[in-house]
């Protein structure tokens, strides 16, 4: 009896002692929305191999032409019926054939032909490009009001003789002259042509090289003098 009553009053006394417990609410932490956004933007355009850029970028609009190019042939310039031919004009540090029309009149000698055709590319050569050719890039240094005229006594029957001397003009203008009449029936088809100036100097044989048309600006025509027969 008195070991029971002992066991109750120990049992008692240990439910009187023991402290309740209570469980610790748990914090939960949100990101903000920006950096949750950022986040998943990121992600996304990493797993696309696409590396994100906090500045805008503004690389202006794609070029409606390709430089240098004719999407099609200037029908303001083939307008006018005549002989074909190929003038050469600059475009980048290049220089670059484009088709024109020169007109030859009828009956014209084998000599009066040659100035005609070369006057013609001349005038072609000083005119200012099309609006097609300057949006593809196209300019020349050739300046208007230049004129042509054959040998004279003791040139080379092929000789051209220029308003202005060979001399003084630009590297790109002459390397443009050279070019262009070298390779047209003003010349011999030799990819040479023999000119000369105004003035009592004899004539040059100039010839059109590649390095020319490459760098019409950095490498003039190289000529060398010529005498009669």
């Amino acid at each position: 009896m008195n070991a029971r009553r002992t066991t109750a009053r120990r049992a008692t006394a240990r439910r009187t002692t023991a402290r309740p417990t209570t469980a610790r609410p748990t914090t939960v932490r949100r990101l903000p929305g920006l950096l949750a956004v950022t986040a998943l933007g990121a992600a996304l355009l990493s797993g696309c191999g696409i590396r994100a850029t906090e500045v805008p970028t503004d690389f202006g609009p794609a070029p409606s032409r390709v430089r240098c190019s004719l999407a099609e042939p200037d029908a303001s310039k083939q307008a006018v019926r005549g002989l074909p031919v190929q003038v050469f004009l600059l475009c980048g540090s290049s220089l670059v054939a484009v088709d024109r029309t020169v007109r030859v009149p009828d009956g014209a000698t084998d000599s009066g032909r040659r100035v005609v055709v070369a006057q013609g590319l001349l005038d072609e050569l000083s005119a200012p490009p099309s609006a097609a050719e300057k949006e593809a890039g196209y300019t020349t240094s050739v300046r208007g009001g230049t004129t042509v005229s054959g040998p004279r006594p003791g040139d080379p029957e092929d000789a051209l003789r220029l308003s202005t001397a060979p001399g003084s003009l630009s590297s790109s203008a002459l390397g443009q002259i050279v070019c262009t009449l070298s390779d047209s029936a003003a010349a011999e088809g030799d990819g040479s042509v023999v000119l000369g100036g105004p003035d009592e100097a004899p004539p040059r044989r100039y010839k059109c090289t590649d390095e020319v048309r490459a760098r019409p600006a950095g490498a003039e025509p190289p000529s060398a003098e010529v005498t009669g027969e």
